[in-house]
């Protein structure tokens, strides 16, 4: 891809969890998702990721008694007709392994939510949830929660279902940055500590749960402004390096990327500014 004329990008004075990680990951890698919008090639994993989130989120709004894994299962197929009927060319990561086989490994995720909770014993008060708060600096943080519990005494989880493996110890608190994200959106809204953080690691069946202090979401609000100077005196240079790691690998940019003998497109005039923008 070769550069082209750069033109005025309206850049929202906004972070959400996945876009602060993009940044963390690669400061290009946030470029060019967020600023360039260039367009990713579908992925089987994160397609069949969105499938399952689809099935999961369904199941809830079946009667609890309803809720058996035959019921979950038979939920897949409209998920996925969901999927490619928004977006045509995403049948293509189906291709190589065969629907039949790519489904049947959408449903082996179902069967292993299933070992780690009981979804006939909850009664979530919200999936897919949105959530915002604006911090005294006029940034907005924002996302979606995959579900949220709040028990009769009014403890509050967060709950993310994630289809891929555990991470090592070593690393969790990297996974665990997108949760503590929401629970400080949670906090700042509402007053209330949340109880318990959960991420559901499907790919083996392992949980990593967390039960954050004030001074951790307080910490992780210290993260994210910096994190938002950082990217803000990057737009006003255009200066988005590469960082290089085993991530690479399954970059869609690696074409375009200096690291690997290629030439990002020119960068564009920014405006930073509302939320909408």
């Amino acid at each position: 891809m070769s550069p082209t004329t750069p033109d005025v990008v309206n850049v929202p004075r906004a972070l959400s969890p996945s876009r602060a990680s993009d940044f963390q990951q690669c400061p290009l890698l946030f470029r060019l998702r967020s600023i360039d919008k260039l367009p990713t090639a579908p992925s089987s994993a994160a397609t069949r990721g969105t499938v399952v989130h689809a099935a999961l989120e369904g199941l809830y709004d079946l009667p609890a008694l309803e809720r058996t894994l035959d019921a979950a299962n038979a939920l897949i197929e409209p998920a996925w007709q969901a999927v490619i009927a928004k977006d045509p060319e995403v049948a293509v990561v189906a291709e190589e392994e065969g629907l039949t086989v790519w489904l049947e490994k959408a449903r082996d995720l179902v069967g292993t939510y299933f070992a780690m909770e009981d979804p006939q014993r909850l009664e979530p008060t919200g999936r897919e949830l949105f959530v915002q708060t604006t911090l005294d600096s006029g940034l907005i943080l924002r996302g979606f929660i995959d579900r949220l519990d709040v028990s009769p005494a009014g403890d509050i989880r967060i709950v993310d279902y994630k289809t891929g493996k555990s991470p090592n110890p070593r690393f969790q608190d990297k996974a665990l940055f997108q949760m503590r994200f929401y629970g400080l959106v949670l906090w700042r809204n509402d007053g209330v500590l949340p109880r318990q953080l959960k991420l559901l690691f499907l790919g083996d069946g392992r949980p990593v749960i967390d039960e954050p202090s004030a001074d951790v979401l307080t910490a992780t609000q210290n993260k994210i402004v910096a994190i938002w100077n950082d990217i803000e005196d990057r737009l006003k240079t255009g200066v988005f390096e590469p960082k290089t790691s085993k991530l690479c690998d399954w970059c869609d940019f690696q074409s375009i990327c200096p690291a690997f003998g290629g030439e990002p497109p020119l960068f564009p005039t920014i405006n930073v500014g509302s939320p909408q923008s």
